[in-house]
């Protein structure tokens, strides 16, 4: 057991199996550049009920988590690194609206939000590339509208681990589409128990 300690929080024990990744920029956004490619691999030309269904009352479809995607890569990312390296901690990060996708892709085909954020995400990461950050960039702060002050280095992980957290997601929601399918085999089947 290793006891983690983070800022204004109380010791929480995990139990550690492997080693555990120090944040650096190219495992990142290996990443970062595959999600495009594993959402497109993972939803594109299935039928509506894959992509339009989700887990109940509140929920979202994966169709749903993709223009969240999307609005994350318009306006937190890389707007949030911007106010990091030109203004650090002396301007809040804009609030990030986790429900701006419910009217912006209104419309718009799943095709079409995967194409958006593939280019989004490209646009990006290109940005990225380019300003050449280093060490000394990653510790700068910028000031969190929740959290309070937050690092570049934080920001940046939180993204990879924000990625992995929906594909997580999209993929327990199609899962769940055949919970009551599969009869007994739901007790050796970890998705189907897990919100």
């Amino acid at each position: 057991m290793r006891k983690i300690f983070g800022k204004n929080q109380s010791a929480m024990s995990v139990e550690v199996r492997t080693q555990i990744m120090i944040f650096s920029l190219n495992p990142a956004t290996e990443i970062l550049s595959r999600t495009p490619s594993t959402l497109k691999a993972r939803l594109a030309g299935l039928s509506e009920p894959w992509i339009k269904n989700d887990e109940g009352p509140k929920m979202w479809s994966p169709y749903d988590v993709v223009g969240h995607l999307i609005h994350g890569e318009r306006t937190d990312w890389m707007p949030r690194l911007k106010i990091v390296l030109e203004l650090g901690e002396s301007r809040p990060f804009n609030p990030f609206d986790r429900f701006a996708q419910f009217e912006a892709s209104k419309g718009k085909s799943l095709n079409e939000l995967l194409e958006t954020f593939a280019t989004l995400r490209r646009q990006n990461l290109a940005t990225l590339k380019q300003l050449n950050l280093t060490d000394k960039h990653f510790k700068l702060k910028g000031t969190h509208p929740d959290f309070g002050p937050v690092t570049l280095e934080q920001l940046l992980a939180t993204w990879v681990v924000h990625d992995l957290d929906h594909i997580s997601q999209i993929t327990r929601v199609m899962a769940k589409q055949y919970l009551d399918e599969v009869g007994p085999w739901v007790s050796y089947l970890s998705i189907l128990k897990n919100k």
